[in-house]
């Protein structure tokens, strides 16, 4: 899968065990989160470590996405994939317009600030449970919500995103 129509992009990541039958708990990055389901194979893994898995059922508990995948039997299998990325082929995933995008195409981005300021390069996202933070790596690292608030400009054409961030350490 070396093509960039080929590449993987992540959607979420497996949360805990749900229940004792291999059930799994996703933590989806989609909107909504459901739009995750519409994929019934998912490229599960960490590293170079990837298997894919076949969607068996899905449903909710507690606003939580649930999933039993073919070959995941009990609760000691899922509980291995705790943690683990899930991603699926860009080629499945919709068309982007210009103001839409997905956090991979943000990988390797030049970050500067409204005042024309570098702060560095995406390195990766992070997820909290409050919202999404975007580390960028330049001479200092600045973990920056990923949301419009502070994420102002992306051109996806010159690899360069503009946050209303300060340059500045508090």
């Amino acid at each position: 899968m070396s093509d960039e129509s080929s590449a993987l992009i992540q959607l979420g990541f497996v949360g805990a065990p749900f229940g004792v039958r291999g059930w799994i708990k996703l933590r989806s990055h989609t909107e909504p989160p459901e739009r995750l389901l519409d994929h019934r194979i998912l490229a599960i893994g960490q590293g170079s470590v990837w298997q894919n898995y076949r969607i068996e059922a899905s449903g909710r508990s507690g606003g939580a996405l649930t999933v039993k995948l073919a070959g995941v039997e009990d609760r000691d299998q899922a509980q291995a994939l705790r943690g683990a990325q899930v991603r699926v082929p860009r080629s499945e995933l919709p068309q982007r317009d210009d103001k839409d995008f997905y956090r991979a195409d943000l990988i390797g981005c030049e970050v500067v600030n409204l005042d024309g300021i570098n702060l560095g390069v995406v390195q990766h996202f992070v997820e909290t449970p409050a919202q999404v933070l975007m580390v960028v790596r330049g001479a200092q690292e600045f973990w920056i919500p990923a949301v419009p608030l502070h994420l102002r400009r992306v051109d996806l054409q010159a690899r360069r995103v503009v946050v209303d961030w300060s340059a500045t350490v508090a």
